[in-house]
């Protein structure tokens, strides 16, 4: 049975991920890239379906954890009757294509009895791989079953236990051993073996280099950091592609059906991902992510989709792999997406404003991206009154959504703003007109006299946190009376226990059964908007609380429940980690602004609503 999400901590090395247990079991791990299929899948099963666990034999130890400083290498420090040991978790950056797994276990104080039990499980947990030993190494196993090749190289002899290979050993003070599990191609010769103290050292000093660059989020600059990791964690290295979680399936409610595969790259995360990257010094991951956008969205604009693969492939079928339980029961378990057929307006926003800051920011770009921005927007004129499945992906028909129609208008307003401040030629007086028509109609459309508020879709009277976006992205200002009255409504009706659902499940229909937790991004909303309404004292708190919602190495999922006081879904969720960074930063900033200056505060921090490169 897996854990609490909360109890997971992940390690990777920028081409796919592993969740490491607060009990010293690997339960998640695809390879070789992030939507491979898993060859550890207990997180969604049980221990039948693949996990490694090096643990002490006593199982009433007591656990510490965190991360080696600005670093993804993973410390766990067990405690005993008899002694401490320390498990070191890592996975070296790949150079040669071959992904490594180093388990490290270091004794501290006295001795400890340890066991290591592994059992791989190709194909999600489904199939049973052929393990032989390595030729010429007594400590090593080989585990293969088509394609797939697990390696195992221990410092201690392997033993077979029914369908598991297990290790029992002691571990004195200032000793130190090695496990390093090894994935290649089957048809491939072993390398050798991997010096796994020289690859700990260039582990750390290589997210040691990356992770120390000068960021300033004032009392926040640790999470910020630790948010930041996770961005690099989850970027595909050789595309610059980033996942919006290494997992999939993990449920926004316990026992529910909103069980979603997020190893793929999402275009809504464009613009605010970039936001996070510039505004916290991170050009060239901000560059990478940005060129695999423009790769991702090249060719035909009809075919734009809202999701890619990994190197922007478009075929994601979504299957159901009936071999496995689910996490805590939650079904079906799902491989690939549907949703990335859905027509959903809101991503040409994304793309444009992405582009656009992008611009601002001095990254350079292809010469033929401008060219595709015409083309894609010449196709958004002939859909825009089109409805949508919009930002939430819902299963249930398309509707008028009000926030999309918010990112058409953002998507006519980014261009026209480039094409101004750059000198790009473009159909300015039409896009002009039909900025200005986007605007009026949703005004008329989508505000509700009664609720003194916008709602989530023409004609409906349900409330909408993506709204909390309307502001953000300089739809109406922040002191508009609809955007105060929005705010208002959204505190109101969508909080729960201080933190923010998208909309009420029970009360709108998306397809889907109700049941959902609080989604973290639109609690940052919340926060940026008090910020903006110089409600800082309320912002600081709110974000403050989120802050805390972070698991004990200050990872957050997509969602949280507030009642059983845990997290949900997908994890670590980017999006969440990107609107932490965001916030923060603009908390900071407003901060330092309210210092120097206590006149005029609203108008000072106006100006810490988006990136420095905005303005």
């Amino acid at each position: 049975m897996s854990l609490p999400i909360e109890d997971y901590a992940l390690i990777g090395d920028c081409q796919t991920a592993a969740l490491v247990a607060r009990n010293g079991s690997i339960d998640w791990l695809c390879v070789p890239r992030f939507d491979g299929a898993a060859c550890f899948a207990a997180l969604l099963g049980d221990e039948d379906n693949g996990r490694w666990r090096i643990a002490p034999r006593d199982h009433d130890a007591t656990v510490t954890r965190a991360y080696d400083d600005h670093t993804l290498i993973l410390e766990t420090t067990f405690a005993t009757a008899e002694g401490r040991v320390k498990l070191i978790d890592f996975m070296p950056p790949r150079d040669d294509g071959i992904s490594h797994l180093v388990r490290m276990v270091v004794g501290l104080s006295g001795r400890v009895a340890m066991s290591s039990e592994t059992s791989v499980r190709f194909n999600y947990g489904a199939t049973t791989p052929w393990v032989t030993r390595l030729p010429d190494e007594s400590n090593g196993i080989r585990a293969i079953a088509g394609p797939s090749m697990i390696a195992l190289r221990a410092p201690m002899p392997l033993e077979g236990k029914g369908l598991e290979t297990v290790a029992t050993f002691d571990v004195e003070a200032g000793e130190r051993l090695a496990f390093v599990l090894t994935h290649l191609a089957s048809h491939l010769p072993l390398p050798e073996p991997l010096d796994a103290e020289r690859a700990l050292g260039e582990t750390r000093a290589f997210w040691r280099q990356w992770g120390e660059r000068p960021v300033d989020a004032g009392p926040y600059t640790d999470i910020v950091r630790r948010s930041l990791m996770v961005l690099k964690a989850l970027t595909f290295g050789p595309t610059g592609g980033i996942v919006a979680a290494p997992t999939t399936s993990l449920p926004e409610w316990i026992g529910g059906v909103r069980n979603w595969d997020y190893r793929y790259c999402w275009l809504r995360d464009a613009t605010l991902t970039l936001f996070a990257l510039m505004n916290a010094g991170y050009y060239d991951e901000a560059r990478a992510w940005r060129m695999w956008l423009e790769r991702a969205v090249a060719g035909d604009a009809a075919d734009l989709r809202i999701m890619y693969g990994l190197a922007g492939e478009q075929r994601l079928e979504e299957w159901e792999i009936a071999s496995l339980a689910g996490y805590e029961g939650s079904l079906p378990v799902r491989v690939g997406n549907a949703a990335s057929n859905q027509l959903q307006l809101d991503v040409y926003g994304q793309v444009t404003g992405a582009l656009h800051y992008a611009r601002l920011g001095g990254l350079t770009e292809d010469d033929a991206i401008w060219p595709f921005q015409l083309k894609m927007l010449e196709y958004l004129e002939s859909i825009w009154r089109q409805p949508d499945q919009s930002i939430w992906e819902t299963r249930d028909g398309p509707q008028q959504f009000t926030f999309s129609k918010v990112m058409v208008w953002t998507a006519f307003d980014r261009a026209i703003k480039s094409a101004e401040k750059f000198g790009l030629e473009g159909p300015l007086e039409r896009w002009h007109a039909l900025r200005d028509e986007v605007h009026a109609e949703v005004c008329e459309k989508a505000f509700d006299v009664e609720r003194n508020a916008f709602v989530q879709a023409y004609g409906s009277k349900a409330l909408d946190a993506s709204l909390l976006l309307m502001a953000i992205v300089d739809f109406l200002p922040i002191d508009d009376p609809r955007i105060r009255g929005t705010v208002a409504a959204i505190e109101k009706e969508l909080v729960v226990d201080g933190l923010v659902l998208r909309y009420r499940s029970d009360e709108t229909i998306d397809g889907l059964p109700p049941g959902e937790g609080v989604f973290l991004a639109c609690s940052f909303w919340l926060v940026d908007n008090l910020r903006l309404q110089g409600r800082q004292r309320e912002a600081t708190a709110l974000f403050e609380r989120l802050v805390a919602v972070a698991n004990d190495v200050g990872l957050l999922a997509e969602e949280y429940d507030p009642v059983a006081k845990r997290l949900l879904g997908n994890f670590p969720q980017a999006f969440s980690h990107v609107s932490l960074i965001n916030s923060a930063l603009g908390l900071s900033r407003a901060a330092c602004l309210a210092a120097d200056s206590k006149n005029d505060a609203i108008g000072s921090q106006e100006k810490t609503m988006r990136p420095e490169v905005v303005d």
